[in-house]
């Protein structure tokens, strides 16, 4: 089967305090919503069997459209959350690394814990088996995943046998191809592809 992992599109900032008490859940931006409008309309008639989603607001009001145009129901799966799920604030990568954060740096250094994130090592023990249980369940299928940059970047160091766990950048809305077999054989087809954001597709 075909695992066709998508990174949600852009959603809104939010610093500590502005989001109340608890976890912040954002919604996309304007631009957010234009690319994941460009991404639907990209796959749009694809032979794509299933649309699965984190419960994030970010991922669902992603896979939104693209369910739509392929005449699919999302199906929302809890346990692709984010590993920073709990954080009181949503602050994008770049702005993190462009400023040099102290987040940046503790998120480059696995301490996760530091901005409320989860322990890497627990969250990738808790991340692979929801991707086999999706590999299992969807036997020669194609299966879109929209869920977020850590989950993807997690997942393929373990489809790579790489020790890193964050260790690219996806782009909001890129989509990098797993092939999977349920003999547990994996293998990476494509990394980040962006095409949908530059161009439309002819048919």
């Amino acid at each position: 089967m075909e695992l066709i992992l998508i990174r949600h599109a852009e959603p809104e900032r939010i610093a500590s305090g502005e989001g109340g008490p608890g976890p912040v859940d954002p919604v996309l931006t304007e631009r957010g919503r234009d690319q994941a409008a460009r991404l639907a309309a990209w796959f749009a008639g694809d032979p794509i069997d299933a649309v699965i989603s984190s419960p994030l607001r970010r991922a669902v009001d992603t896979a939104a459209p693209l369910a739509g145009a392929l005449g699919l129901e999302p199906i929302v799966i809890p346990g692709l959350v984010e590993y920073d799920a709990g954080a009181d604030h949503y602050i994008p990568v770049e702005e993190l690394r462009e400023t040099r954060d102290s987040r940046w740096d503790a998120m480059v250094a696995g301490r996760w814990e530091d901005f409320g994130g989860e322990n890497p090592d627990a969250f990738r023990t808790r991340l692979v088996p929801e991707f086999d249980a999706i590999v299992r369940d969807n036997p020669g299928r194609r299966v879109a995943v929209v869920c977020h940059g850590g989950v993807i970047n997690v997942y393929l160091a373990a489809v790579l046998g790489l020790d890193a766990h964050l260790w690219f950048e996806p782009t909001y809305t890129s989509v990098s191809r797993v092939l999977a077999s349920g003999a547990g054989h994996r293998s990476l087809q494509t990394l980040n592809e962006t095409a949908h954001l530059r161009g439309r597709r002819d048919r």
